[in-house]
């Protein structure tokens, strides 16, 4: 359904013909962590996500792993060597 409360004109998994279903009756807005995220949308009643209801909950752990504006590096496992040639190198 089309949420009424704080995401005028957006589709909502939370809302039922008797209004807001999550808890506390509306989406919350968005944290300082998901200032530049472009899941972020400015309404009348503030800034809210549209994939997540409470994205305080969702940095609670850690980084949200819906958010954009954060860039993911790769971690490089170090190249395991054979000890053998290893110690054949260092003798050169």
């Amino acid at each position: 359904m089309v949420c009424s409360t704080s995401k005028n004109g957006i589709a909502c998994t939370f809302m039922s013909p008797k209004g807001c279903s999550f808890n506390g009756g509306s989406c919350h807005p968005i944290i300082e962590q998901c200032e530049g995220c472009d899941r972020s949308k400015g309404f009348e009643s503030g800034t809210y996500c549209l994939s997540y209801p409470d994205p305080s909950q969702k940095w609670k752990l850690g980084n949200c792993n819906l958010a954009t504006h954060i860039k993911k590096t790769p971690v490089q496992a170090a190249a395991k060597m054979n000890p053998l040639k290893a110690s054949k190198r260092s003798a050169r």
